[in-house]
């Protein structure tokens, strides 16, 4: 048999030292050395690609995803001829648009998308991006009607609205025309608009719903440049048609900061977006990258980790509007200085996170006993850092996380979730059973406002619903592992074999590898809570750095410093280290485990 099963534990370990249970993906052996010798890649990548379910018929589109191959008819999406066919007439009228975005960073992308599509044809469209602490998420309907105060003949409601159900009711009252450019669950009713653009609509058959906002908002800037083509408007005005792939570079950002999968299109929006990046067209990306010290080809992770955290500043502790105007913009000097405000807003992020972390963790623990989620909130937590707060508690407990802050005497909250639990379902159903003010959100993320005399209520709803998923289902704290790796074996070339998978993130997870063995020679802390450290194999033959990140308080951290030179598994993802301008590998350390004693120990 060459199939092994999914439920493989690997080198026996059932549970870590962080508690995790250790599992094996399955991998078609055949398989695997075929697309090696077919498509000239190395074995261990064939292997990789074979774990991920790449057959030999997308693998060539898995390996080289391009929008000539995976770019579908945007019509496919329900309402997008029809708002499409508005949003033309509003063009060729030379009518007011109004942009209403979001403050994260896929509202921002998509945000400042279609301000540089309109901008191309010809119009300078309104946009309101919301303040998180005095209107909170969403279309709010002052907000709306000062957007017709302003002149606005139609609104497009961009990552947000599908909700939005009494606010979009009071602008169609006012007599404001809206559309809805979304991606998050819909429920069976939509709010009222003229058009809801959302492959998550139920009754949306286009198979789509891994889009993110600004995926939708490229298709309805392609759906839409091709009506205006047809009907002849650019031949009259005397314009040419924008080439939407330069924009390509914004879609990137924020499909790989929205956590999507990546996989079929996003692949090929994040792969070609990046291509993009490199040319350094956007000023308000580039003074990005500058600030955040970015002096290498640009990847997914920069993308995730350097980039994003930094947009999305401005919506957390700073200003709500900044990422947008920085990334639709062309002044190089005010990107500049706009980049410099949001690197600052960024690290004053930080700060107030590790404070509101550690309460959390607190709040968590003296409760002593944790079931099948965690639900914290604190009367002076920022609502701008609860989201991050929430996914470090959700790894840090390996059950959902829900994490509120008070606004105004009510709670502000964000939550996170775990592979097998939908946590955007579960905010609706809550909602619709009357103990939310408001709520939704997709599977691994969603946020909700609750009145804190139903606080009770709300987490034993939720506790209830999910302890049911997790029997279930059998969720467990889990590892997936590739394979096991020598410190030998950790090379340059591996790497540079690895990356043609790129770009890694959801849905194509990178590939993470087991030092089997291995003994740690030197380790120590750096930072405020990560340890470093260099391995070497079993034979004392190879090395290999390492770091683990926010670990030193945890029972990982505490095993690599305390080693006593005893023999560990180490596991983890292989990373390019150019420190210095020395090419190198550096494992980014995600678990460890004590190797299982054997008849002879």
């Amino acid at each position: 048999m060459t199939q092994q099963s999914s439920e493989t534990t690997f080198l026996g370990i059932e549970h870590s030292v962080t508690g995790k249970w250790w599992r094996q993906r399955a991998v078609d052996d055949r398989l695997a050395v075929t697309l090696s010798q077919r498509f000239g890649v190395p074995e261990i990548v064939g292997r990789v690609m074979a774990a991920r379910g790449i057959g030999l018929d997308d693998a060539e589109t898995f390996l080289n995803p391009t929008l000539r191959d995976l770019m579908p008819d945007p019509s496919r999406l329900r309402d997008m001829d029809k708002a499409v066919a508005r949003i033309a007439h509003a063009v060729m009228q030379g009518e007011k648009i109004a942009l209403f975005g979001d403050y994260d960073v896929d509202g921002a992308t998509s945000t400042a998308l279609l301000v540089r599509v309109f901008r191309a044809l010809g119009l300078d469209v309104v946009v309101h991006i919301p303040d998180r602490l005095t209107e909170g998420y969403g279309p709010n309907a002052l907000a709306l009607l000062d957007l017709k105060r302003r002149g606005a003949d139609l609104i497009l409601t961009v990552d947000c609205g599908v909700t939005a159900y009494a606010p979009l009711e009071a602008a169609a009252e006012a007599g404001i025309e809206v559309i809805v450019v979304d991606h998050h669950a819909a429920e069976p009713e939509l709010p009222r608009a003229l058009a809801v653009v959302n492959p998550n609509r139920i009754d949306d058959d286009s198979g789509m719903g891994d889009l993110c906002a600004v995926g939708v908002a490229f298709l309805l800037s392609v759906a839409l440049c091709r009506n205006l083509r047809e009907s002849g408007y650019f031949k009259q005005k005397g314009i040419r048609p924008p080439d939407l792939r330069t924009w390509l570079d914004l879609v990137a950002l924020g499909t790989v900061c929205d956590v999507v999968p990546l996989r079929g299109l996003n692949r090929a929006f994040v792969t070609q977006g990046l291509k993009i990046m490199r040319h350094r067209g956007n000023s308000g990306m580039s003074a990005l990258a500058d600030v955040g010290g970015v002096n290498e080809v640009p990847s997914a992770y920069h993308l995730g980790f350097v980039l994003g955290p930094r947009v999305n500043a401005g919506g957390r502790v700073g200003e709500a509007g900044l990422g947008t105007t920085l990334l639709s913009g062309d002044d190089e000097e005010m990107a500049r200085k706009i980049a410099i405000r949001l690197d600052e807003y960024n690290r004053e992020r930080k700060s107030i996170e590790d404070y509101v972390l550690d309460q959390a963790i607190r709040a968590v623990e003296e409760k002593n006993k944790i079931r099948a989620m965690v639900l914290v909130g604190g009367d002076d937590w920022h609502p701008g850092v609860i989201g991050i707060v929430a996914s470090r508690l959700k790894d840090r407990y390996h059950v959902p996380a829900l994490v509120m802050g008070k606004v105004d005497g009510i709670y502000k909250g964000s939550a996170r979730s775990v592979r097998g639990i939908d946590l955007g379902a579960a905010i609706i159903a809550a909602r619709q059973s009357g103990l939310l003010v408001n709520g939704g959100g997709h599977g691994m993320a969603a946020g909700f406002t609750l009145d804190p005399e139903k606080r009770a209520e709300f987490e034993d709803f939720l506790e209830q619903r999910f302890a049911r998923l997790i029997e279930e289902n059998n969720i467990r704290p889990t590892m997936t592992v590739d394979g096991a790796l020598h410190a030998m074996g950790a090379t340059v070339d591996l790497i540079d074999a690895l990356e043609k998978m790129g770009p890694f993130g959801a849905g194509n997870a990178e590939p993470r590898f087991v030092f089997t063995d291995c003994r740690v020679i030197k380790a120590d802390v750096v930072g405020a809570d990560h340890v470093r450290c260099i391995l070497t194999g079993a034979n004392g033959k190879g090395r290999v750095k390492a770091i683990a990140f926010r670990c030193l308080d945890n029972d990982m951290g505490q095993t690599l410093l305390r080693h006593g030179g005893r023999p560990l598994h180490v596991l983890g993802h292989l990373r390019r280290d150019t420190w210095q301008g020395r090419e190198g590998v550096q494992l980014m350390i995600d678990d460890v485990a004590l190797p299982a004693p054997t008849v002879f120990d």
